[in-house]
């Protein structure tokens, strides 16, 4: 594959190795024995929550993407007949099924959902989506708490599929045909689509696109699970919040991993935490240059955008429409977020010199270990307290605490 960048010089007349992102690695230090032994403790350390699915759970959702994929060809072979099409093009017609997010990235835990994307031929209308092959859904037995919401900003259908809730996005292509070999990553396939089609493709294209430019993608997968964890144990794991989703944190770790292109996932938490400590925001991070495109859609550009230049911790999607996904961090989410990259760095430095265990990384936030006398521990009693109906968020200490951190 090409990649965004030129080459590394490698001492002693070795062959160059090609480099991945905007700027060459900082270190190409190879894992010592160490190294593996932290990476196994790490494992350990993050089994008691869940994240890893067994062989068997895994296989149920293979099984159960199988069944769905051949579900599309079978609705798309009957619509194509519906529409006249001669029995040569309904024999080759094609259809399929694309994960995205964090099943496609390999880090989704027990229980997750998958995040799945619908691709059709051109002449299978996004209203053939929400009529008959919703109806066809609800035929099958095997399909439970069927719900369509079609007039969100991405048009979604929600179901479960024996046991296994599935989001599932639809995108039609100018294509007479979808071949199971398609690859969406190219950007004309973009060419002339609805901008719904568009906003659909988006996540597989962003996912495609950063396993694409990491050089390891095991030593990725690990250590953007322990990241995840971290960051959900911490309370910083919420896009809606104001702190960073399942994609950001993504392309932070991807970041990580093309600055340390041959470590192993113990130090490369530790890199990710030294790495973003010391970010100069609002420097955005970027996994490759930004490519132009004459499809003129519009993308994160601050020489172009004013708006763009209020964004306080820009990371910004790989695929072309280039995003910010980080829009809602307010200043105080993201010191908040510096505090925690801090503190993460610490108790993984206690970790890599053998003074601490990696349990200690994933433990919560102790609820009052920000307020230092007993006065602002009333006051937060207080606040809490309060009568909670003006609350929007499900949790209404959650947001009380929050409101409190952000006075504070």
């Amino acid at each position: 594959g090409v990649f965004p960048a030129g080459h590394v010089n490698m001492p002693g007349g070795q062959q160059p190795q090609k480099h991945y992102g905007i700027t060459s690695a900082i270190s190409l230090a190879p894992p010592r024995d160490i190294d593996h032994q932290y990476t196994q403790k790490l494992c350990d350390a993050m089994k008691p929550f869940g994240v890893f699915e067994d062989e068997e759970e895994l296989n149920h959702r293979l099984a159960v993407l199988g069944k769905l994929n051949n579900f599309v060809k079978e609705w798309i072979a009957e619509i194509s007949e519906l529409k006249n099409l001669p029995p040569s093009a309904i024999s080759c017609v094609g259809g399929k099924i694309f994960t995205f997010g964090s099943y496609r990235l390999g880090v989704h835990t027990k229980g997750a959902d998958i995040d799945a994307l619908c691709v059709a031929p051109r002449h299978v209308e996004r209203t053939d989506f929400f009529q008959s092959f919703f109806e066809k859904l609800k035929q099958h037995e095997e399909i439970k708490d069927l719900r369509a919401v079609e007039d969100a900003f991405v048009p979604v259908i929600k179901f479960k599929f024996d046991g296994i809730e599935i989001d599932l996005l639809f995108a039609r292509l100018a294509l007479q045909s979808i071949p199971d070999n398609l690859d969406l990553r190219g950007d004309s396939i973009l060419r002339n689509l609805d901008i719904r089609c568009i906003r659909s493709l988006n996540g597989c294209r962003v996912t495609d696109e950063i396993l694409y430019l990491v050089p390891n993608k095991e030593n990725f997968r690990l250590t953007l699970r322990a990241i995840k964890l971290w960051a959900k144990r911490r309370g910083i794991y919420s896009n809606m919040l104001g702190f960073l989703g399942g994609v950001s944190w993504a392309m932070l770790v991807a970041r990580t991993c093309q600055l340390y292109p041959n470590a192993v996932a113990a130090t490369l938490v530790h890199k990710f935490f030294l790495v973003f400590s010391k970010w100069e925001w609002p420097n955005p991070v970027l996994l490759k240059q930004p490519e132009e495109s004459n499809l003129n859609l519009p993308v994160w550009d601050p020489r172009v955008n004013p708006s763009d230049r209020y964004h306080l911790m820009p990371i910004i999607t790989p695929a072309y429409p280039q995003q910010n996904s980080t829009y809602n961090v307010s200043t105080s989410t993201r010191t908040i977020m510096s505090e925690e990259f801090k503190y993460g760095l610490s108790v993984t430095d206690e970790i890599l010199q053998g003074k601490a265990e990696w349990s200690k990384l994933f433990e919560p936030p102790s609820f009052f270990q920000k307020y230092k006398n007993q006065t602002e521990k009333i006051n937060v009693v207080k606040l809490c307290r309060r009568d909670s109906s003006t609350c929007t968020l499900k949790s209404p200490p959650l947001k009380c605490f929050l409101l409190l951190l952000f006075v504070s």
